[in-house]
């Protein structure tokens, strides 16, 4: 029966081969990171929008520079990126012969290196940009009360109905190339992998000896222009070894915060840290036509259905679908609770902490 299990923590490219435990775990290393730290810049931008508030403004930038850098380091110096180096792990040319004189120490062939650059640093920058575009795209849509009547918003409306699809494609694409090595079908758990050429293999007792002797041979020197060099080598060498010790030990408290701040657990936070809600107005008109309160709190008392695009009317504090407030106080000029007199300038649009 163990025999059977076996191909689930050994894939089938060899016994130097990485489990899948192994290469899923790196790669959701760094996908724990960014959140982490945006909401750090976010924190930062928020207590001084004066100081900090271009950290936040060009986040993705000034991460995809430090990724860029953090890469570039790892794949000269170990053939391999942060979270592969974490788990102790190095990129190897597909095809390459295994031999005993390969080693991390000697980096990859300068092809290899530079698209497993690009496709470290590019994808996820790139992928990032157009969630965003999305979620910007998705929010106009919903906030229009006119219909589409340029050829531009058609598009973007037929952009935003197929994204979910070539989302789900992509992620899909992923799920197979796994599903492929986990049963030894494929070298490589990831598609980008394999189109950097490289595929990921453990380091071995040589790898980490010739790493070492690398590190002492860097350190040693005679001539001044030398030791000049070596100086300024140890100098960028040493802040790129304290960033990823850094990294390597506030990795899992970055962790613990992305999981405090997601999505999922903001309702237990909101119960633990919120203030009481206030009480709603003492005079509401019950009178003909007027909608009574939903006994749910996130339904919107005119649709009576889940709202959407949260919208309080600052005259009586309730809240709406924007759609529904809009054209009631429009048409009313009053609150559909309340009564009281209303305009449409009243209308204040809420945000979650994640917007």
């Amino acid at each position: 029966m163990a025999e059977h299990g076996a191909h689930l923590t050994a894939a089938g490219g060899g016994e130097e081969a990485p489990s899948i435990f192994e290469a899923v775990a790196q790669d959701s290393l760094m996908a724990a990171l960014r959140p982490a730290l945006r909401h750090m810049a976010k924190v930062l931008a928020e207590s001084n929008p004066g100081r900090y508030g271009c950290l936040w403004t060009w986040f993705d930038e000034l991460y995809a520079l430090l990724d860029l850098l953090l890469q570039q380091h790892y794949l000269s110096k170990c053939s391999a990126s942060f979270s592969e180096n974490f788990y102790s792990l190095k990129r190897t040319v597909l095809g390459h012969s295994k031999g005993p004189c390969w080693l991390a120490s000697a980096g990859l062939p300068k092809q290899e290196h530079w698209k497993s650059l690009l496709l470290l640093v590019l994808i996820p920058y790139l992928k990032g940009k157009l969630e965003k575009l999305v979620s910007s795209l998705r929010e106009e849509d919903e906030y229009s009360i006119h219909p589409p009547s340029s050829a531009w918003k058609r598009f973007y409306r037929a952009f935003l109905a197929a994204y979910p699809f070539v989302n789900m494609a992509w992620e899909g694409w992923f799920l197979i190339q796994q599903l492929c090595y986990i049963l030894g079908k494929a070298q490589h758990h990831s598609p980008l992998l394999r189109l950097a050429g490289v595929r990921l293999v453990r380091l071995t007792v040589d790898d980490i000896q010739a790493l070492e002797k690398k590190l002492a041979a860097a350190t040693a020197s005679h001539s001044i222009k030398e030791q000049v060099h070596a100086a300024v080598k140890k100098a960028l060498g040493g802040v790129a070894f304290s960033l990823s010790t850094g990294l390597s030990v506030g990795v899992f408290f970055l962790q613990f915060l992305d999981w405090w701040y997601s999505s999922e657990n903001q309702e237990t936070i909101k119960s633990l840290t919120a203030l009481p809600t206030p009480p709603p107005p003492i005079h509401l008109d019950h009178g003909t036509g007027s909608p009574l309160l939903p006994k749910l709190k996130t339904v919107c008392p005119l649709c009576h259905k889940i709202r959407t695009n949260d919208t309080v009317l600052s005259t009586s504090g309730f809240v709406f679908c924007y759609r529904c407030i809009y054209n009631y106080v429009k048409n009313h000029q009053r609150c559909p609770i309340t009564g009281y007199a209303t305009e449409l300038q009243h209308l204040v649009k809420l945000y979650s902490p994640e917007s």
